[in-house]
């Protein structure tokens, strides 16, 4: 068995086109656009996980980009994702990018985990429209699981 050690979320954009359209920064610049604190207060670090899943809606401008999504936990890169949007001149396109990650054997202390997004297409233009959600469930081994492997 498990149990919960931390949860955080974090929702600052609900709806799309619920902010003005942020243009996404070409490689290697980036736009951090949901970030969570996670803290680990259990000293066994061989055994505690934090769940993340990240969404961010976004919508091609011109061309056909294609967007690298990262997180990172303290700085440090941990997971990442590509996703190809296009655009179409004639109506808005929408896309919605969800990913999860694992983090595995996190240290005891409080880490900053950050969703970023950068185009890796030159010539071609993409936004964060919304929504943007954000959230990290840690988790390590019940007490009593963990003093019966003692």
């Amino acid at each position: 068995m498990f149990r919960i050690i931390d949860y955080k979320a974090t929702e600052p954009v609900r709806k799309v086109d619920q902010i003005s359209p942020k243009m996404i920064p070409h490689s290697p610049k980036r736009l951090i656009v949901a970030h969570i604190n996670i803290t680990i207060p259990r000293r066994n670090e061989k055994e505690n996980n934090v769940e993340l899943i990240a969404t961010v809606g976004v919508r091609g401008v011109t061309g056909t980009s294609q967007l690298l999504f990262k997180i990172f936990r303290d700085g440090k890169e941990i997971f990442r994702a590509q996703e190809g949007v296009e655009s179409d001149p004639t109506s808005e396109v929408n896309y919605i990018a969800t990913f999860q990650a694992i983090d595995m054997n996190v240290r005891k202390d409080t880490h900053l985990y950050q969703v970023t997004v950068e185009n890796i297409t030159n010539g071609t233009e993409a936004a964060v429209v919304g929504p943007i959600s954000f959230s990290g469930l840690a988790i390590a081994p019940s007490e009593k699981d963990h003093h019966k492997d003692e």
